[in-house]
């Protein structure tokens, strides 16, 4: 049994396929099977589980560990569709916001809960709050440098809240969502924004390069713009592929590339083409931007007792033929 597996757990080559599904729907269930199974801790206490198709089959795949394992775990979701997975699962809901701290509090009321009562102290930043041991999730696009893009659900706040809460986090996907560079397939980057903010960020993003970018409305089911689950709206903003850093190559690029770091240019750098980590941190700049659905920088194991990481450690990418691609982190796709 490989490590990290669980008693009781159906390997990915045991459970039945189901001929009701599509070959791609199963492949993207034998891709979650896989990624429970090789990632999902033995003593787990916390789990995170985020949005989209694919992590249907990953909570699947974790309720059929049974009882025996699951109702001794808390799993927090990343939005309305997750939490919903969740309880018809029959699993143990919890929130990110209610994670327990890393030391007991006291039985007995003391002097912390007066202040907290009177408004002296904000509630629990006395102590660190436990991470999550994983978060399983989905991606719209994934690079060969595990570069995500997230967002077309509009949960990428909360999935980004939960990806940075959790000591890894893994991506489960179908194949078409693995290309070279972010925005070679998938179209543009997803922003949640303060609805206020709305003309204000728009025009930046113009300016930044963006060619079109908008606010996605809410089709004939909703009259007007989608409203995430935190009250906000999202943009989309097309930009040309994305580049990772190895891309930079002469000085002109590469002065391009600090400036953008920085956070001091207006304008998007050199030939037009954004290096991931530079447009990520230039659009959390946007007034009003409350996050984007980049996800770049460091993952779980890079950040450490730290946190914060947004990569996945991990991908794994469902073929249509039955067989499943793994990218991990330093390696090549197999």
């Amino acid at each position: 049994m490989p490590a990290g597996s669980k008693a009781g757990s159906a390997a990915p080559s045991d459970h039945e396929t189901d001929p009701k599904l599509s070959p791609i729907e199963e492949a993207k269930r034998k891709a979650a099977y896989r990624a429970v199974e090789e990632h999902f801790p033995p003593n787990a206490q916390y789990v995170g589980i985020g949005s989209g198709s694919t992590v249907v089959y990953v909570v699947e795949a974790i309720a059929a560990m049974g009882p025996s394992v699951t109702s001794k775990i808390i799993f927090v979701p990343t939005g309305f569709q997750s939490r919903e997975l969740i309880v018809e699962a029959g699993l143990p809901l919890g929130a990110i916001d209610s994670l327990v701290p890393l030391s007991s509090p006291k039985k007995k009321m003391g002097p912390g809960a007066v202040r907290v009562a009177t408004g002296r102290q904000d509630l629990g930043l006395e102590g660190e709050r436990v991470m999550l041991d994983v978060a399983f999730d989905g991606a719209d696009e994934v690079d060969e440098d595990l570069n995500c893009i997230k967002g077309g659900g509009a949960c990428l706040f909360q999935e980004k809240l939960v990806a940075t809460s959790a000591k890894k986090f893994v991506c489960v996907a179908d194949s078409r969502k693995s290309q070279p560079r972010l925005l070679s397939k998938w179209p543009t980057v997803p922003i949640e924004i303060v609805p206020p903010s709305a003309p204000t960020v728009l025009r930046t993003l113009k300016l930044l390069g963006s060619q079109g970018p908008y606010l996605r409305l809410g089709g004939a089911a909703k009259a007007g713009p989608i409203v995430t689950d935190n009250g906000n709206f999202i943009v989309d903003a097309p930009f040309a592929p994305l580049l990772l850093a190895s891309d930079i190559r002469d000085e002109q690029q590469r002065q391009g590339l600090h400036e953008a770091r920085r956070g001091s240019v207006a304008q998007p750098p050199p030939e037009g083409r954004w290096e991931v980590v530079a447009l990520a941190k230039r659009l959390r700049e946007i007034v009003g931007v409350v996050e984007t659905g980049i996800f770049a920088g460091r993952n779980g194991d890079e950040a450490g007792d730290e946190g914060g990481g947004q990569k996945p450690v991990a991908a794994y990418f469902g073929l249509e033929g039955g067989d499943v691609i793994v990218q991990r982190a330093g390696e090549k796709a197999r």
